[in-house]
C-alpha cells in the first residue's frame, strides 16, 4: 500500500465541535486542578460505565502507580507476564516485587490455578489484566483473593466499553485502572482513571494525585502530580458522544476479519465469550508456524513490506526484560503458555474507518 496503515488510528471528533470547549477554557482561564470540565467528565464517565466513583489521571500508568499506593500494597504481587510493561513497572515504582503466573490459552488472561499456586506469605495482592479487553476469570480470582485475604486490583486499560454479564469490566476488584491513551477505544489524547467503590477511597486517591494536599496548607502524604488537565477532560466529554458509534464501527471491522480468517488452517482468532459485550479494542490472531507454514514474524515482516504496521502485543513477555528476567517466577518453564502465545500473536489493524478494501488486502498478504 502506498499509504501506511498502522495497527490503530486515534478516534477524534469533528474539530469544529471541539472549538467551543477551547473557547470556554480561554474564557474562564482554568487549565487544570479539578476544573469544571474535569468534574463533568468524572461524572459522565461514571454514569456511562455504571460505576460509583472515578478519579481522572493524566495517564493510565500514573493511575496504576497511585492506585497501588492508595491500597498500601507491599511485598509481592502476583501478575501476568503477558501485558504492556507498565503493568509491572508500576509495581517496581512502588517497591513491590512482581511474581509472574502463567496465562490461559483461550483468553490470554491470568490462570487462576497458577495464581493460587504462586501465593506465599509475602503475597499482598493480585494484579490481573483484562488483556485486549477480554475478561479475566473475575469470580475465581475474587474467590482466591477473599480466601487468602489478598487485595485485587485490575489493570483494565483495554476495557472501556466492554461489559461482562451486564457489568462494566472496569467495575471489578478493589480498584480498576483504565487508560485513555490515544491508541485506546476511548481517548483523551493521553489520560486514565481509577475506578473505586467508596467515597473515602476516592478522596484518598484524589489527594495522592495532587501531591498529598488535603487543603491549602495541609499535606498528609507523599503524593505526586498526576491530575488530568482541562484540555484532556474537554475532549473526553466530547468523545463520549461518539463512543458507541466508534465501538459499532470497530465491530464491523472485527466481523469482517473473522469471516475471512476463522477458517484458515494455522490461524486462530479469539473465541466468543459468553456474557461479553466487547469493545473490539484489538484484533489479535495466533499463527501456528507448523499448520500455517509461516511464522508470526514472517507474516509481520511481509505486512511491513507493504506498509502495514501490525504489533506483536505482547512480545517479548515482560518477564524477559532486563529488570525482570532474573526473578525466579520469570523462568520460561514457569510460563509455557505465555511464552508460546508471545511467539505466535499478531494484532491486526482495527479502527473506525478502516476501509474494507484495505482490510481485504491485509488478509490477502497474510495468507499469500
Amino acid at each position: 500500500m502506498s499509504k501506511k496503515v498502522f495497527v490503530t488510528r486515534p478516534s477524534l471528533p469533528p474539530l469544529k465541535e471541539f472549538l467551543p470547549y477551547l473557547e470556554n477554557i480561554w474564557e474562564n482561564g482554568i487549565l487544570a486542578n479539578n476544573g469544571p470540565f474535569h468534574q463533568e467528565l468524572e461524572k459522565t464517565i461514571a454514569d456511562y460505565l455504571g460505576v460509583k466513583y472515578i478519579s481522572l489521571f493524566a495517564n493510565g500508568t500514573l493511575a496504576l502507580i497511585t492506585a497501588l499506593k492508595a491500597l498500601k500494597i507491599r511485598g509481592e504481587v502476583i501478575t501476568t507476564p503477558f501485558s504492556f510493561v507498565a503493568t509491572s513497572h508500576a509495581l517496581l515504582w512502588n517497591g513491590i516485587k512482581p511474581v509472574f503466573a502463567d496465562i490461559e490459552p483461550e483468553t490470554c488472561t491470568l490462570d487462576p490455578q497458577k495464581v493460587e499456586a504462586a501465593i506465599t506469605a509475602e503475597t499482598s495482592a493480585i494484579l490481573p489484566v483484562h488483556i485486549y479487553g477480554y475478561p479475566c476469570r473475575v469470580n475465581e480470582l475474587k474467590d482466591i483473593a477473599n480466601r487468602n485475604h489478598l487485595l485485587l486490583i485490575y489493570d483494565a486499560a483495554h476495557t472501556f466499553g466492554s461489559r461482562y454479564k451486564g457489568e462494566s469490566l472496569c467495575s471489578f476488584g478493589d480498584l480498576s485502572i483504565i487508560s485513555f491513551h490515544a491508541t485506546k477505544v476511548f481517548n483523551t489524547f493521553e489520560g486514565g482513571a481509577v475506578v473505586c467503590h467508596d467515597p473515602l477511597m476516592k478522596e484518598r486517591i484524589d489527594q495522592l494525585k495532587n501531591f498529598g494536599f488535603t487543603g491549602e496548607t495541609s499535606v498528609i502524604e507523599t503524593g505526586i502530580n498526576a491530575k488530568m488537565n482541562e484540555f484532556q477532560a474537554a475532549l473526553g466529554i466530547l468523545q463520549l458522544k461518539y463512543i458507541d458509534e466508534a465501538i459499532a464501527n470497530r465491530k464491523l471491522v472485527s466481523d469482517r476479519y473473522n469471516n475471512l480468517l476463522k477458517e484458515i488452517s494455522g490461524i486462530t482468532v479469539m473465541p466468543d465469550i459468553n456474557g461479553l459485550e466487547y469493545n473490539f479494542a484489538y484484533f489479535p490472531i495466533l499463527i501456528d508456524r507448523v499448520k500455517f507454514g509461516k511464522t508470526r514474524d514472517d507474516v509481520y515482516d511481509d505486512l511491513k513490506k507493504h506498509n502495514i504496521f501490525c504489533r506483536r502485543y505482547y512480545y517479548p513477555l515482560i518477564s524477559q526484560f532486563t529488570m525482570y528476567k532474573d526473578f525466579k517466577s520469570a523462568a520460561q518453564e514457569n510460563l509455557p503458555v505465555a511464552t508460546s502465545i508471545a511467539e505466535e500473536v499478531l494484532c491486526l489493524p482495527i479502527y473506525p474507518g478502516l476501509e474494507t478494501k484495505k482490510l481485504e488486502e491485509i488478509v490477502k498478504i497474510i495468507i499469500a
